[in-house]
């Protein structure tokens, strides 16, 4: 793990609703580093949408270009610092954990309660393939809650708003 204040990446994790990228944006903007969305390199590099590859494609097939896409950015990492916000489930993906582990790059769980991350969700007007129901969704959670925990810190994102959660993330791994 890098020590605090040394990181040239810091990657987001979490669950749908945790506001990885709308927190990556405003701590991006508040360190002056750059932002990277994974969603965003995965649906270039298809040509499609997330919603559209788990549905033409499936999740296994996602899940591959997925790890693909991370495989591309952590390749090109340089010089200028990044904020990088991974999808719900990149994290729980042993690959993935393995590619980022060797990056040596921070990495910041985004935690909530389950119930508030599923308003959030369900207030949000895009498409999310795994979004069903509450029980479902609580479900999946406490699955991949585990693998989330591996992160090298945890912020608690339940009742903040997106930048006092970035200035909280800023200072916890040692950036301010």
């Amino acid at each position: 793990m890098p020590k605090a204040g040394s990181h040239r990446a810091v990657f987001l994790v979490g669950f749908m609703g945790a506001g990885k990228t709308s927190v990556g944006r405003s701590l991006a903007r508040r360190l002056g580093w750059e932002f990277e969305d994974l969603d965003d390199r995965i649906q270039a590099r298809a040509g499609r949408s997330i919603a559209e590859i788990f549905s033409d494609l499936g999740e296994v097939e996602f899940r591959r270009l997925e790890n693909a896409a991370l495989s591309e950015l952590l390749s090109h990492l340089n010089n200028a610092p990044r904020i990088v916000a991974l999808g719900g489930g990149a994290f729980t993906q042993p690959e993935n954990v393995a590619l980022i582990e060797r990056a040596s790059v921070g990495v910041v769980f985004l935690d909530g309660a389950a119930d508030e991350l599923f308003l959030r969700c369900k207030q949000e007007l895009r498409e999310r393939p795994l979004l069903q129901d509450a029980k479902q969704f609580g479900e999946l959670y406490e699955q991949r809650r585990s693998s989330y925990m591996k992160a090298f810190y945890v912020v608690d994102t339940t009742g903040k708003d997106v930048d006092w959660i970035a200035a909280e993330v800023a200072c916890r791994i040692g950036l301010e």
